[in-house]
This record gives C-alpha cells, structure tokens and sequence, in this order.
C-alpha cells in the first residue's frame, strides 16, 4: 500500500506567503463585489463604509479627540486606512487559516459578512435591500478562499511528493501546473477586484450629479444684507481674515463619507411636541425668504487657541418662524435636530424661538448654496452654541422634545446635553517655531464672546502688565473681533499670553478645562523667538 504524502512543517510554512495572499486577494472580492452591487441596487450598502461609520460611533471619547487633534480635517482619511490595514491583516490571516485548517478561512470570511450586514442594515436610510451587497460579497470572497485554498494545498503536496522522491528540485511537472492554477485564477481575481472595486468607487462618486446641481443652483438675493463696518478687518500679516474662506472652514463631522441629497428631493419634517406637524421643500423654505447672517461657528473640539473655529455669511430662515408654525407644546424644552445620516444634536428650544437670537436654517454660505461637505442643502447654524448641540448639517428632521426624553449623539459619549461656547481670544500672530526679527513687531489675533460681544482684549509680555489690545469694529456680538498690540521685542524668547473681557464685564477664565464635556477653556500662552 503507497505511503500517504503529507506536507513537511518546513514545506507548509513555505506557503504561507502565497496562502496570505489568497487570502488578501479574496478580501478583495468581497469588497468589490459589494462595492458593484450597492452602485448598482443599495448606495448605502457599502459596507467599508457601513463599517466605518459604525467603528465611529463606538469609537470612546478620548480616541476621537486623539484623531481630530492629531490629523483634523483628515481623521476619516486615517480611519479608512487603519481599517485597509486591519482588513488587509485579517484577510491574510484568513487565507493562512485556510491552508492549514479548511475550511476556516472560509468561515472568517463568512464572519465578516455577517458583521458587514449588522453594520449596513443599522445604519440611518438602510433599505429593504442594503443587506445584499455585503452578503453577496462574502459569497463571492469565502468561495475564492476555498478554491484557492485547494490549489496551494494540491500545489504543496505535489511538491512535497517531488521532495520525498528524492527528485533534487523543489518542483515537479504535477506542481508545476499546481502553481500556474493559482498564478493565473488568483492574479485574475486580484485584478479583476481592483477594477471592478476602484471602477465602482469612481462611478458612484461621479455619477451623482448633486455637485452639477449645487453649481447650477440659483438662489434668490437675500432680503437684507450683513453691513460690514469700517476697520471690521484689519491689515496685519497673518491675522485669520474677518471672513474665513470655504475651502478653509474647519470641517468635523460624524459622516464617514459626504452626504448627496438633491434639493427637490429634500424635505424637513418637523415632529414631535407640536401642534401641528409639518414638511417643507426646498422651495417651501426659500420660499419664506432669505436674509444674511454674520456668525462664528465653533466646535467643541477646539483646544485653546486652536483653529477648529470660523466665522461666515450664511444666508438662512429663522427656525423660530418655522417652529412658530409648528407650534411647540407647553413643557417641551429641547429641539432634537437629525441628519440625514442620522446623526442627532440637543438644541435648547430657547435657543430657536429667541427673537434677539439668530438661530437659522441655512442654505448658502460667504455668498454661495452650502458646500456639500459644509451641509448642502440645509444645515443649521445658531450662534452661542458649539456645533455639536446645534450645527446640524444635512438636516432633514426637527423633533420638538425634552431633555428628559431624548438625548442626542454626543451625549453619551461623554459630552453635556447643553454646551454654550466659552469665551475665547487666539494669538494667530507671532506663531511658536516661526521666529521674528527684533524691532517693532505687531501681536495680533482674533476674540469671540457670541450673544455678548467682546468688549477688549489684553496682552502680557512675559507675565508683565496686561496692555490693553486695540481691537477691529465689531460686525455684531455673533462675529469674532480681531485685535492687535504693537511690541517693541528684544532678542531671545518671550512668552505671550492673551485673555478677553465680554461686554458684560467678564473677563475669560484662566481656569484650565479639557475639551469635554462641554469646551476648552484657560488664557493662550506661546512662546515667541526674536532673533
């Protein structure tokens, strides 16, 4: 009777190689495949992304204010990495699994498949099909596993029978076309992944034609306008401008990719404790006519003197003329506002039906429809509040509650339910690592105390005297005021600090606070080298 053939330990761990690569390559199409069927039936089916958007849900508090202040803008770009990585390592663990204890590769694809659809079917707009894509793919990547799982297990016995006979080459005929099998099905796989994969991408985000329907969108001129005083902006190198760009907005958001919502498609409901429940269109609301607001946005995220704050001109309708028609009912207290990705902020109803307070619906940003990272179609802005209880992007629904009923995303997350923005001033010039010549040298910056006003800024040299900043015009208390000091610095290093004074006499607290749960707070102090 011949002697059964088994794979040498040396000969198994030859394989390992190739079996992490079937396994990486069989990951790949189940990302495809599911990426082609969600373009095709199920937009929100993606599930990377379903993934994702869930890994940012869960992620504890502390690591999401790791990944803002350590990449801002970019922290989904380094989510989608970090779970490439993660996905990349599971799926060649998989493949090695595979190998050497079938059909366990398999099955952890299967896993992931399940964890796919739990992710994608939770999501806010799931429909009765968005489970499909991520089915479909583990189908598509367990079957790629096993097949090539065959192939280099018939490969490595094909070689280790060539060894056994003693044949002086680590190949044989037999193995030879073993190895062509899985070259040519795997790298045909691992091909075809990438274009249908990438292809799929690509068109999903060019196929949309929301961003042609942004441009091409005609907005009526607002009814007033903001006047902008004389000596509102200040000529100072590198003070942040009065206006603060688009394209430089600072941008923080729970939404993994960028929400595509067509203006005439685009309803706000307005529910809950109200007398009468109401839908606006898009033309419903510009309809009730637009006027503009000079107002500065501010995220809770912001450190001391970070730059996670921005002031605009926001064309808009006053919620409280909306939630005036609705009719609030007598012990509701809170507005649970919801975006379209179901994403949802705590806004005190005071807050949105305050006549002295300028609380909008929003639809046009510094002259322009909303960009569509900034909100497009309709977002909220309300002054004195961080952005997390009240700046609402995508908006599609106003639910009238109470705070004892409802909480919004943040709040069990570790942040308060109601959060006015601290009182804040910023050196935005002269900046730490960029030394100034010695001489006249201006010290200059921003300050902002919104539903007050700032009444004056001060400067300390070297913990000297507090010198009194001159400050720009105010355009309103909801607007940021720039400010300045001329300083006659000496050479070597001299420690700035800044504070701010309200119009109602308050002078900023020194007292130290972190981020949660409701803002940062304490004096700015930098170093400054003079050279």
């Amino acid at each position: 009777m011949a002697k059964p053939i088994r794979a040498k330990r040396g000969g198994t761990k030859r394989f390992f190689g190739w079996s992490a690569l079937a396994g990486i390559v069989s990951a790949a199409v189940f990302l495809a495949v599911a990426e082609l069927l969600a373009l095709l039936f199920a937009r929100g089916g993606s599930p990377l992304l379903a993934v994702g958007s869930f890994v940012i849900d869960i992620v504890p508090q502390p690591f999401k204010e790791f990944a803002i202040a350590t990449f801002g803008e970019y922290d989904k770009i380094a989510l989608l990495v970090g779970l490439g990585l993660a996905v990349l390592i599971a799926s060649a663990i998989a493949g090695v699994l595979e190998l050497v204890r079938p059909p366990l590769g398999a099955v952890a694809l299967g896993i992931a498949g399940v964890l796919s659809v739990a992710a994608v079917v939770t999501r806010a707009g799931a429909t009765a099909v968005s489970w499909i894509p991520s089915v479909a793919g583990a189908i598509a990547g367990a079957a790629l596993i096993i097949v090539l799982g065959r192939m280099l297990r018939a490969w490595r016995t094909d070689s280790a029978r060539a060894s056994d006979a003693a044949s002086g080459t680590a190949d044989s005929p037999a193995s030879g076309v073993a190895r062509r099998r899985f070259l040519l099905i795997g790298g045909i796989a691992a091909a075809g992944a990438v274009v249908v994969g990438i292809g799929s991408r690509v068109a999903g985000a060019t196929t949309s034609s929301i961003a042609a329907i942004r441009r091409g969108l005609n907005l009526p001129a607002p009814q007033s306008t903001v006047t902008v005083p004389a000596g509102a902006e200040l000529d100072i190198e590198g003070i942040s401008p009065l206006y603060t760009p688009n394209a430089d907005f600072y941008r923080v958001d729970t939404a993994l990719t960028v929400p595509s919502i067509d203006p005439e498609t685009w309803r706000l409901t307005v529910v809950g404790m109200v007398d009468t429940p109401l839908e606006l269109t898009f033309d419903d609301l510009v309809g009730m006519g637009l006027d503009e607001y000079s107002v500065t946005l501010t995220c809770v995220s912001n450190e001391v003197g970070g730059d996670l704050v921005g002031t605009a001109k926001w064309w808009g309708v006053p919620i409280r003329d909306v939630l005036r028609a609705a009719g609030p009912a007598a012990g509701a207290d809170m507005v649970l506002s919801r975006s379209v990705d179901g994403y949802t902020a705590s806004t005190p109803l005071e807050s949105l039906t305050n006549d002295g307070l300028d609380a909008i619906l929003a639809v046009a940003m510094n002259g322009e429809p909303l960009p569509l990272e900034h909100g497009f179609p309709v977002r909220m802005v309300v002054p004195g509040l961080y952005g997390y209880v009240s700046a609402t992007k995508w908006l599609t629904e106003l639910k009238v509650t109470t705070f004892a009923d409802d909480e919004a995303y943040w709040t069990p997350r570790g942040y308060s339910a109601e959060a006015p923005i601290k009182m804040s001033s910023r050196i935005d010039t002269p900046r730490p690592g960029n030394p100034v010549a010695a001489g006249r040298v201006p010290i200059a910056g921003v300050a902002w105390a919104q539903t007050v006003g700032i009444d004056r800024v001060e400067v300390s040299i070297d913990d000297g005297d507090w010198q009194v900043a001159n400050l720009s015009t105010a355009v309103g208390v909801d607007t940021w005021v720039q400010w300045y000091v001329d300083w006659d610095a000496t050479p070597g290093t001299h420690y700035v600090t800044v504070r701010a004074v309200n119009a109602a006499g308050e002078t900023q607290t020194q007292e130290r606070a972190p981020i949660a749960p409701d803002g940062s707070s304490g004096w700015q102090r930098t170093l400054v080298t003079v050279t």
